[in-house]
């Protein structure tokens, strides 16, 4: 376990790169302030230093708010969104197991993940991967996170995004906080829901975002393939 004062005092830090690319962003970005004991608490938990493009959020922002808030990449965590080391469960690393399988990075206001591989998803280790709501799986992007941080801010995300996003996506998005999501039903992965513009769309928890799309996934997972299947959504 290194200390914090090693994570902290490191030559070249990496947030002046990082506050360069924001600066010359193709798209919005907003930076959620970081809290000084939550930075150091998040930059401690995940053991990497500020030299990284992962401990530069970590320490210097609450996260990212990409492009009028579709994508939110964690920091430490503030105005409802959660923190890197909360997202990925960790907690005291002196009693830690060892490093997780994947280390969750960014979210989207519809459900998607993006994660660095840490040798439990499909393809090279170090890699970020997405996991979509319109596939259910996982896939690498073929880079890693600084990387990630560059494609983001680059204006990469508006072709990515092409077949999720709806006319005026854009104030739909803004209007959504930190904690919370989009549920677009019926859902991409369906016939149904492939074309977004003709879509339900209900803002609720992210828990609960979350957690539809996980059971989505394993009971698709069940399912032969070619089987047809009816999707019920019930308000509690």
């Amino acid at each position: 376990m290194r200390s914090l004062e090693d994570l902290v005092h490191v030559k070249p830090p990496a947030w002046p790169w990082l506050a360069e690319l924001i600066e010359r962003s193709r798209v919005p970005v907003r930076v959620i302030p970081a809290d000084p004991e939550a930075a150091s608490t998040c930059l401690y938990r995940l053991q990497v230093s500020v030299a990284s493009a992962l401990g530069a959020v970590a320490f210097n922002t609450g996260g990212l708010i990409v492009d009028h808030g579709w994508l939110r990449i964690l920091g430490c965590g503030g105005e409802g969104l959660t923190d890197l080391a909360m997202a990925n469960a960790l907690g005291d690393r002196a009693k830690a197991a060892g490093p997780p399988s994947h280390l969750v990075v960014a979210y989207d206001v519809v459900g998607g993940r993006f994660a660095v591989n840490g040798g439990g998803l499909p393809g090279p280790s170090g890699q970020v991967h997405y996991w979509g709501p319109d596939t259910l799986s996982w896939h690498s992007l073929g880079f890693g996170h600084s990387a990630f941080i560059e494609w983001t801010l680059a204006g990469s995300t508006v072709d990515f995004y092409s077949s999720l996003r709806w006319p005026g996506w854009e104030e739909d998005a803004e209007s959504v906080a930190g904690d919370q999501g989009i549920l677009l039903y019926p859902p991409p992965f369906s016939a149904q829901g492939q074309d977004t513009t003709n879509v339900a769309r209900k803002v609720v928890s992210w828990d609960e975002l979350v957690g539809m799309y996980d059971d989505f996934s394993r009971q698709m997972g069940e399912l032969p393939p070619g089987t047809e299947f009816q999707i019920v959504v019930t308000d509690d």
